[in-house]
């Protein structure tokens, strides 16, 4: 296995980490400001990469904007799903200077810093919503890509679903992998698109509809007597999301509430505001007589692709990629497990592309 040093900056829970260290990463910064990430991220990353948090959390860091380029070890691979913000582009010089001001300048800034003094990464490997591709009227896309080549590097993008890598679910996002000119000046880097049932790569858009891997819903389920009372909804609640989609719909708004079969193939994209009413994904339980239910902290984030044990499995012997994650555990509030799992990337996806990162950019032998 291909061994190589990776930095997750933006880290979340580790949906990267769990990634990258799948192929052969070792993670040697993270950034996470957010503090129940952070407990979460020590929890499940302390005993695979303990150097992140020895000597005062020297290589965990809470403030981007603070981070000194000078003190991160040097590194291959930078991951990274950045805030989406909007540049001024007053000047208009579409580069590294109008980033000034946002998140990207301090990823920007760091890989600057390392090209520089001769320790440029040689992958760059970032992750955004879809709507960044049209995110002030193009202008924010362009800017980044103009900074990627004022860095030397070379990049592709495509927007990617979860839902042909294994997960039963809708969730499109925009990935950007660059390499560095100077080092792979003869790569080039084709994204895959999905996973057939063996678990080989699909690499033509024409042929995920028919060959990509089927899951089903119930495939992340935790057993139904685990789950039934406690995330079964109230007939109140059920009433007012009934009545508040018959009014939107009245409205021409079409927003409400969005209920699937345990067999669905897939369903809405879980959002980080999961923990308030789970109207998003709402599990039909009428074979039971039942009002629909949420799905649990365990389930959200088995749909973001983590192997999580909680009470066992509904279908013990489910195709579903987490049981080849490394073993997550859930250490924070049920409303904050929600909120993390909302906006974590989707792990599966994510280890295929890392995969596709090793034998395509990182595997060359001849790096310039």
């Amino acid at each position: 296995m291909t061994e190589f040093n990776f930095i997750d900056l933006f880290a979340g829970i580790g949906g990267f980490h769990q990634a990258m260290h799948a192929h052969g990463g070792h993670c040697v910064f993270a950034s996470e400001w957010d503090k129940n990430a952070r407990i979460a991220y020590e929890a499940n990353y302390a005993e695979i990469a303990p150097n992140l948090f020895a000597n005062n959390y020297r290589f965990f860091n809470n403030d981007i904007t603070e981070a000194d380029p000078a003190q991160i070890p040097n590194f291959d691979v930078c991951c990274g799903g950045f805030p989406c913000q909007a540049f001024s582009i007053a000047g208009k010089k579409l580069g590294f200077e109008d980033t000034r001001g946002t998140l990207f300048f301090n990823v920007a800034n760091i890989v600057r810093y390392k090209k520089e003094h001769n320790n440029a990464p040689r992958v760059l490997f970032l992750e955004n919503v879809k709507g960044l591709k049209m995110h002030d009227h193009g202008n924010t896309l362009r800017v980044i890509l103009a900074t990627l080549d004022e860095l030397g590097y070379a990049y592709n993008y495509e927007v990617l679903n979860a839902k042909y890598f294994g997960l039963p679910q809708n969730r499109e996002r925009l990935f950007i992998v660059a390499w560095d000119l100077e080092q792979l000046p003869n790569a080039d880097f084709h994204f895959p698109y999905g996973i057939d049932n063996a678990g080989n790569t699909i690499y033509e858009k024409e042929r995920l509809v028919e060959d990509a891997r089927e899951v089903h819903l119930s495939d992340i389920f935790e057993p139904h007597n685990a789950v039934v009372n406690e995330y079964t909804i109230s007939d109140r609640m059920w009433a007012g999301h009934q009545a508040r989609k018959a009014r939107n719909k009245a409205n021409g708004r079409g927003f409400g509430y969005s209920k699937f079969l345990p067999n669905a193939r897939y369903c809405s994209t879980i959002s980080a505001r999961y923990w308030k009413d789970g109207s998003e994904i709402l599990i039909d339980q009428e074979e039971y007589g039942l009002n629909p239910r949420r799905l649990s902290p365990v389930e959200a984030g088995r749909l973001q692709g983590y192997n999580i044990d909680g009470a066992g499995w509904e279908n013990p012997n489910t195709s579903v990629l987490t049981h080849e994650q490394i073993p997550f555990r859930i250490v924070v509030s049920k409303k904050e497990a929600y909120h993390q799992f909302g906006n974590s990337v989707a792990v599966p996806l994510i280890k295929r592309l890392a995969q596709e990162i090793v034998e395509q950019l990182l595997n060359i032998e001849n790096h310039g």
